[in-house]
């Protein structure tokens, strides 16, 4: 077993790796930072490691620009980005399952008809995309934040599901009204009636992703359509609730 390393051999380890960029594992291994030295510079919080075998310095601003340069490092410029991986590439947070937090996930891409993509850290496979669905972001092709809505919404636990739907919703990029119609060109795709039903409880005004799964678990409870960020005044100020309804004076909190 690796001897635990000083704080001053972090450092020198750090000063090692590219301070502006993400690099790969290879990149990492080849200027002497070796997996056992990653994982001591993960675990002190001095390096992160946001998808499969691509790291960076824990000290660059989680960016746009940033994520894209992650991305390019891995996926090929003929495949198309899908699902978690373009939400977050969006700036969309999604809800994990229970334990995925544990897990660095691999990057989800649809690649070209015949070919998937067999290193370990892409998760491919084939998808009918349509024009409309694809966008370029800094020169990343990647789903629109439409169509990872609709696919979210299919695919995901629908906690998840609608927790994914609302952060997407958030970037104000659709309206609710043109996710579900979007969602009735998807008849006979696997998890369409979850995401027909999701969809009109859809809110881009949710907060938060455990926000949306507290809302989906008042729904379950047969209680009427809630208002988001209720504001309720105090003596001393005011403060809001997650959801509520306003005139019955009754609300929820995530906690």
């Amino acid at each position: 077993m690796p001897r635990p390393l000083t704080d001053a051999q972090l450092l020198d380890l750090v000063a090692l790796l590219p301070a502006e960029r993400p690099f790969t594992s290879e990149e990492a291994d080849s200027r002497g930072v070796v997996n056992h030295h990653r994982r001591h510079l993960v675990s002190r919080g001095l390096l992160q490691r946001p998808v499969r075998g691509v790291f960076h310095l824990a000290s660059l601003p989680d960016t746009l620009q940033l994520r894209v340069e992650v991305l390019r490092l891995l996926v090929p410029s003929d495949c198309v980005v899908t699902d978690r991986t373009a939400a977050w590439l969006w700036g969309a947070p999604t809800v994990l399952a229970p334990g995925d937090h544990l897990a660095v996930p691999h990057i989800s891409v649809f690649a070209p008809p015949g070919r998937r993509l067999r290193n370990g850290l892409v998760a491919s496979g084939e998808r009918r995309l349509l024009g409309c669905d694809v966008a370029t972001v800094h020169d990343v092709r990647v789903t629109t934040p439409l169509r990872t809505a609709c696919d979210l919404g299919r695919l995901l636990h629908r906690d998840q599901a609608l927790g994914s739907m609302d952060m997407l919703a958030g970037l104000r990029r659709f309206s609710v009204d043109e996710l579900v119609e979007e969602l009735t060109r998807f008849r006979g795709y696997r998890g369409i009636v979850q995401a027909r039903l999701l969809a009109p409880l859809v809110d881009a005004r949710s907060e938060s992703l455990w926000e949306s799964v507290l809302r989906l678990r008042w729904y379950d409870a047969g209680l009427p359509r809630p208002e988001c960020q209720v504001e309720i005044e105090a003596p001393y100020g005011s403060y809001f609730l997650d959801i509520g309804l306003p005139d019955l004076r009754f609300g929820a909190e995530y906690d």
